[in-house]
């Protein structure tokens, strides 16, 4: 119990160091007609995204994965906590792992869990609970959201908005895909897939 007149002291923010300069930031400027072009660009890219299931088993170079996940870590966050982790699969048994986790809770997803309306919502795209897709692509890049993250000291550190933030994320990994023209087909809520 705190006197009067003490300040609450908040454990996280101990031993925070106040005199961290920041790091500088110049906005470069565009005319009109630049702003104009770069938006249409863009627009004109992502427009062509599509979530596919039918992948290729082509290889994509590392570096590609890697380079799309760092542009996704470029997302605001709150209070820039960060409260995302990306992993990147390529091994076969895993991802045949992931195959069935995914497949078992789409299948009570189709027959249980999400209704009459959801199935016939469905219906117009032709799908089902079978993914062979996740066996084919080269990577899957699973996220995960970090509803808190640890202190040096061993202490949990608060992650805020660590849903939306994580969903501006995966945004931004989307569009980010698009730039080498990749294909992706997301799939949401696989709790199961922590534990592998």
């Amino acid at each position: 119990m705190r006197n009067a007149g003490e300040k609450e002291v908040d454990e996280e923010w101990q031993g925070f160091d106040e005199n961290i300069a920041h790091v500088p930031f110049t906005a470069e400027r565009y005319s009109e007609a630049e702003m104009i072009k770069r938006s249409q660009e863009f627009y004109k890219l992502l427009n062509k995204r599509r979530s596919v299931r039918f992948l290729s088993d082509e290889p994509v170079p590392r570096e590609v994965i890697d380079n799309v996940i760092r542009t996704a870590g470029t997302s605001p966050s709150g209070a820039h906590t960060e409260p995302w982790t990306f992993v990147v699969v390529q091994d076969p048994e895993i991802k045949h792992k992931i195959r069935e986790i995914v497949e078992e809770e789409e299948e009570i997803n189709y027959k249980k869990r999400m209704g009459d309306r959801w199935v016939n919502d469905l219906k117009r795209l032709r799908t089902n609970w079978i993914k062979e897709y996740l066996d084919t692509a080269p990577y899957l890049i699973l996220i995960f959201k970090q509803v808190y993250g640890r202190l040096p000291n061993g202490k949990r550190k608060t992650h805020y908005y660590n849903e939306i933030s994580v969903s501006i994320a995966c945004g931004i990994l989307l569009a980010a895909l698009q730039v080498p023209n990749l294909a992706e087909l997301s799939l949401f809520s696989m709790h199961r897939l922590q534990h592998l």
